[in-house]
């Protein structure tokens, strides 16, 4: 069982992964790290044309978290009026959302979902009941 504490370090860790963080100091400065992420970026911009990427993120929780990613290094997420809301598009280098933001995006999601999954799996099975396996197939 992952507890909040251990969630929030191994997304540190993941963020430290991204950003070239290389020594614990340069992990606990994850200012300076954004900001090194940004500077990248914003080279990237001088170089290579923005272009408009469209995601369908299913649900809330990862429109949220992609959404705060982007925000983090300067991009802002938005959509068209009467797109779906599962639909984010962003405008950034196609080499940064591809090297950086996206991958950065699914492990940091793939650990949330970690945790949300096993947390809903305890919360389930102490307060509902302690049978909470899905559904068998006849």
């Amino acid at each position: 069982m992952i507890t909040e504490r251990e969630l929030r370090e191994k997304l540190r860790k993941i963020s430290a992964l991204f950003e070239g963080a290389t020594t614990d100091g340069e992990r606990n400065a994850a200012a300076a790290a954004i900001v090194r992420v940004k500077q990248a970026l914003a080279g990237m911009l001088r170089t290579e044309q923005p272009i408009e990427m469209q995601f369908s993120l299913p649900d809330q929780w990862q429109r949220r978290l992609f959404s705060a990613l982007c925000r983090r290094y300067g991009l802002e997420p938005y959509r068209y009026k009467r797109q779906r809301y599962t639909t984010v598009l962003v405008r950034a280098p196609k080499s940064f959302i591809e090297k950086t933001l996206w991958p950065e995006y699914l492990e940091i999601k793939d650990a949330l979902n970690e945790y949300l999954n096993e947390a809903t799996e305890r919360i389930i099975r102490e307060e509902v009941y302690r049978d909470a396996r899905e559904a068998p197939e006849r």
